[in-house]
């Protein structure tokens, strides 16, 4: 696993038919993306399609393997078109959705995003990546209960969940809630140690509640992991693993600190 990729990105890798490289080509910011966005197609509910059938079936794969390809190529606008072939030709499969709906957000259409991450739980409410997804979604759209809520239920249907205690650190720092924006954050480093993005949420949260020497040290686990997170310069990406502007800037102040 490449820890340099926000820590959400590499789980939805594996768990939503393999999502490698969500974040997309360096380089391709969501500012870019959104610049080309085009209205979305509605997709019918899933419950109102008859079975499809399987040359119908066949072709919905063979989109979405290409829109997985346009995906990686940065081709945002392509990838969605074609993902949503696959979604109306095969309408009751779960990785067509989700798929759709990552890249969506990946593409700045959070609320698009949304809709298609809520088709996809509807398909199967126990799916721990649809949730996952979608807690995101709503997390970088600013509906911050929201967020709260979905990544709850993915922490409870799994446990070690990293990706939903990681985002509810993020959620519940933005919402003031600091002892339990530091226990997620917790929560999440100890699941998975390795990954400088739950460190850095981690000291933004005891930042603010005032416990600036914790802070330090938690960023400064960051800062072994990754020697990038004691660049400034480099703390911009923090944007694509669903950091805040307002975030961004206190783990500017933590860096600037100087022990």
């Amino acid at each position: 696993m490449i820890r340099t990729q926000p820590l959400f990105l590499n789980t939805l890798v594996f768990a939503a038919l393999i999502l490698t490289g969500c974040a997309g080509k360096p380089g391709v910011s969501n500012s870019d993306a959104k610049s080309s966005v085009t209205p979305m197609t509605p997709i019918s509910p899933p419950a109102s399609q008859a079975t499809p059938s399987f040359a119908d079936v066949t072709k919905a794969m063979n989109y979405r393997e290409q829109g997985l390809k346009y995906r990686d190529e940065g081709r945002y606008q392509q990838a969605i078109a074609t993902l949503q072939k696959s979604v109306t030709l095969d309408p009751r499969n779960l990785s067509g959705y989700v798929n759709l709906g990552w890249i969506q957000h990946l593409a700045g259409q959070d609320p698009e995003a949304i809709q298609t991450l809520q088709q996809a739980h509807q398909l199967d409410p126990t799916d721990v990546s649809a949730l996952n997804a979608l807690g995101i979604a709503y997390l970088t759209s600013g509906d911050l209960q929201a967020a709260v809520a979905t990544h709850q239920q993915a922490a409870k249907l799994n446990p070690d969940d990293e990706i939903a205690y990681y985002n509810l650190s993020l959620a519940y720092e933005r919402l003031k809630q600091y002892d339990k924006a530091i226990d997620t954050a917790l929560q999440a480093t100890r699941l998975e140690p390795n990954n400088p993005h739950p460190w850095v949420a981690l000291a933004i949260a005891r930042w603010d509640k005032g416990e600036k020497t914790a802070a330090q040290k938690a960023y400064q686990q960051a800062k072994e992991l990754d020697s990038r997170y004691g660049s400034r310069s480099f703390l911009p990406y923090l944007k694509k693993a669903a950091f805040s502007p307002e975030q961004i800037q206190t783990a500017e102040q933590i860096l600037e600190v100087r022990s």
